[in-house]
């Protein structure tokens, strides 16, 4: 893709008019199917179609030092995200820098989050080892603030014999504007203000043999939110969200397989909303191991175990169900999802995928799919089909 990376070949003599500016995109139609609780829209019973991504991707490259790269996106995705056009990223990138051995640059605009993994290529289908990503750690329900944040970032990139090192560093305004993502911060606390972003900071450094075989990685964020008060709100405006996430990443790639595995610490902190009842300190915790294994180009295979703890001291839920006076059960405050799919890349154009999920618990279920989030069901079954195509 464009955007992670400058292009040394296009920098080369005998640049050709059409590598210039390119134009690319993707298609994708989902289909999930729940035997309890909802994900991605209405999917108990009858499955949900609420699933869909399409986005065009530009890339304009005015000098060798300078590109422009930007994303428009139409994603459905359940009452979470319903859909339209926004601008998925949109930034422009400049190449201080760019040596066989070492690349120092600057992304201004609205950068991608380099997060774990995945995050800074979540948003195309290809890109991802399954449909869904680790839960524990991708959150869909919280998408957009992970994603991409409004601001700048500085990048650079040490080439040797031994790896590389590539290191990045953001500063920038994170998107809170969703009904999505203000209910995962502020839960069912009623209300009618409205989040508002703050200056936040985030960084990963990553490791890489030559060859590929071997992935390390540190990332980690200071997240920051305010809040503006409504009219005969019970919460003021001097309130504050804040979290702190920490992953470590690692992967191991051999010619038919690999194995990624990355772990998480969620210093979450509610502070100053004018009432006790409403402070909140507490550390979430995350896990996953995943396997991959290629038949041959055109299959895949996919298996994983992922862990999630919203509170770490609290790992049953039943602090927290006997402090909610058992209005909401135990089970909302972790989620184990098994998991096992398949891949099958058509022409390098048009993937097919599909994958059941094991569930027990529903930390990671959206409330706005499921609103009567109390009575959700503690053990439970996802299946996903997914079409894609790239152009």
């Amino acid at each position: 893709m464009f955007l992670s990376g400058t292009g040394l070949a296009e920098e080369q003599p005998g640049l050709k008019n059409q590598d210039l500016f390119k134009i690319n995109g993707f298609v994708s139609q989902g289909y999930i199917k729940t035997n309890r609780n909802n994900f991605f829209g209405h999917s108990n019973n009858s499955g949900s179609f609420d699933f869909r991504e399409i986005g065009l991707t530009a890339s304009l490259r005015p000098t060798p030092r300078l590109q422009l790269s930007g994303q428009l996106l139409h994603r459905r995705a359940g009452e979470g995200s319903s859909g339209g056009v926004h601008i998925d990223f949109g930034f422009m990138d400049y190449n201080f820098i760019n040596t066989p051995s070492a690349e120092i640059g600057i992304r201004l605009g609205r950068t991608k989050n380099p997060f774990g993994f995945y995050n800074d290529t979540r948003d195309v289908p290809f890109t991802r080892p399954s449909i869904l990503l680790p839960q524990s750690i991708y959150f869909d329900r919280t998408r957009n603030l992970a994603l991409a944040s409004d601001g700048g970032q500085l990048y650079g990139e040490s080439r040797a014999d031994w790896g590389n090192i590539t290191v990045q560093f953001g500063v920038g305004y994170p998107q809170v504007g969703d009904r999505s993502t203000e209910l995962s911060l502020l839960g069912q606390i009623p209300h009618s203000g409205n989040l508002k972003s703050r200056a936040s900071y985030l960084g990963r450094i990553l490791y890489e043999q030559p060859s590929g075989r071997l992935r390390l990685a540190v990332s980690g964020s200071q997240v920051n939110t305010g809040y503006d008060s409504g009219e005969g709100d019970i919460l003021n405006s001097s309130g504050s969200v804040k979290f702190y996430p920490v992953i470590l990443s690692a992967q191991y790639n051999a010619e038919r397989w690999s194995i990624t595995s990355e772990y998480a610490l969620r210093h979450f902190r509610m502070s100053n909303f004018g009432d006790p009842k409403f402070e909140q300190h507490l550390t979430g915790e995350s896990f996953y191991l995943q396997g991959t294994y290629r038949f041959s180009p055109s299959w895949e295979a996919v298996l994983r175990y992922d862990l999630l703890f919203a509170d770490r001291k609290d790992r049953s839920g039943k602090k927290f169900a006997a402090k909610t006076g058992y209005q909401y059960p135990a089970h909302n405050q972790y989620a184990r999802d098994f998991t096992v799919g398949l891949r099958w890349n058509i022409t390098p154009a048009i993937m097919l995928s599909t994958e059941y999920h094991r569930i027990n618990g529903t930390a990671w279920l959206s409330s706005l799919d499921n609103p009567d989030i109390a009575h959700t069901e503690k053990n439970w079954n996802l299946f996903a089909v997914q079409a894609s195509y790239r152009f």
